[in-house]
């Protein structure tokens, strides 16, 4: 038996319902509403496409963020599906031309505002407008799912959210570049830590993570906290290694896990919305993962057989390829990097290297920060 082809926009359309799990139901209105509720209507679900709009295009297109992308597109296409007839009601009943507020002009208006500050702006335009529709279709004679526009706008609170915590760790994740000098404690071999992170900032490092797998937490974070003064004073970022506490009590930039720490997900809770997570991986199936659930940037397994981690999985400049090939945030290549390979590293797509023994081992840590700077080719800003 033959059956039809269907046509496109109905494919289109069961793909998109299937696909964000959109459970719209077109609005309709009763006929003969006066025209100044059709306007009010009108102004309102206007108000809400544009901006939903505006942000998620700053979500997918600036963010990358494919996750907030879809929460946005899911709300703006439920909000939109609206009955023909209803349509032409509220086309007939506009008057943009005549509409007394159109003039109406306040100061802030004109303020020039940076992205953040636009972000909210809009996500507050939204919200208002959907709580002006919740309160219409409570009235009796416009029947309208009343609950529909409220769930949006509880939607909308945890997006607002969520894009500016984006916004916020996208600027420091994209300071995650050039040489990443990494402060061991059993490297230092009793040295300070705080000196040794004063020699390496002075050589030029803009990104300085406390490694600790020994030292009790109550001197540990004096550690940290004073490594996060010193990097504060040079602009640079301080990152602390496994520990979400001690990274929250230090205020620094962010923390760093690996394979055997908390998941991501938990993390990400915990931790401030301003604060970057780095996760460590050894494939790029972990690489896309991690990066879905909100990783700010990404560190490989050892690229090079290293001293300073046993039992470490080598996956070679082949697999730092691999991984680079599979997402879009920063890469962060380590292990066994020195000056002799960094330069092979960073030819095969590493935005950034970390690095231990080739700093802390050397005579002088300021000169082989700078050394290691310069034939990176990556300037740190």
């Amino acid at each position: 038996m033959h059956f039809p082809r269907l046509p496109s926009y109905v494919k289109i359309k069961r793909i998109f319902q299937t696909e964000y799990d959109c459970e719209a139901v077109k609005m309709t209105l009763p006929e003969g509403l006066p025209n100044q509720t059709l306007r009010i209507i009108d102004a309102n679900l206007n108000r809400i496409g544009e901006s939903l709009r505006l942000l998620e295009d700053i979500a997918r297109l600036m963010l990358n963020d494919a996750i907030l992308s879809r929460k946005l597109k899911t709300i703006r296409h439920d909000l939109e599906e609206v009955d023909f007839t209803f349509k032409t009601q509220l086309l007939q009943a506009r008057q943009a031309d005549s509409d007394v507020g159109a003039d109406i002009k306040v100061e802030q208006q004109f303020e020039k505002r940076d992205l953040r500050s636009t972000i909210i702006a809009n996500s507050r335009r939204i919200e208002q407008s959907l709580r002006v529709m919740e309160e219409l279709a409570k009235t009796p004679e416009i029947k309208m799912d009343s609950d529909k526009f409220e769930k949006a706008r509880f939607k909308l609170y945890t997006i607002e959210k969520e894009l500016i915590s984006r916004l916020l760790r996208k600027d420091k994740a994209g300071r995650i570049k050039g040489l990443y000098a990494i402060i061991d404690t059993d490297s230092l071999k009793g040295r300070s830590h705080l000196d040794t992170a004063k020699e390496i900032l002075e050589g030029g490092a803009k990104i300085i993570q406390l490694r600790d797998k020994t030292t009790p937490k109550k001197d540990l974070l004096s550690i940290a906290a004073g490594l996060k003064q010193l990097c504060s004073q040079y602009n640079a970022l301080f990152i602390v290694n496994d520990y979400i506490d001690i990274a929250i009590a230090s205020d620094a930039d962010g923390v760093h896990i690996g394979h055997d720490d908390i998941p991501l997900p938990a993390a990400r809770k915990l931790m401030p919305i301003d604060k970057i997570i780095g996760c460590s991986v050894y494939t790029p199936q972990e690489a896309t993962i991690v990066q879905e659930q909100g990783a700010d940037y990404i560190a490989t397994s050892a690229i090079y057989p290293t001293v300073s981690k046993a039992g470490v999985n080598v996956i070679g400049l082949e697999g730092l390829r691999r991984i680079k090939d599979a997402i879009t945030i920063p890469l962060v290549g380590l292990g066994g990097i020195n000056y002799d390979n960094i330069s092979e590293v960073i030819s095969y797509g590493a935005d950034s290297v970390a690095v231990i023994s080739a700093i802390l081992g050397a005579c002088s840590p300021k000169e082989a920060t700078e050394k290691l700077i310069k034939k990176t080719g990556l300037a740190n800003e």
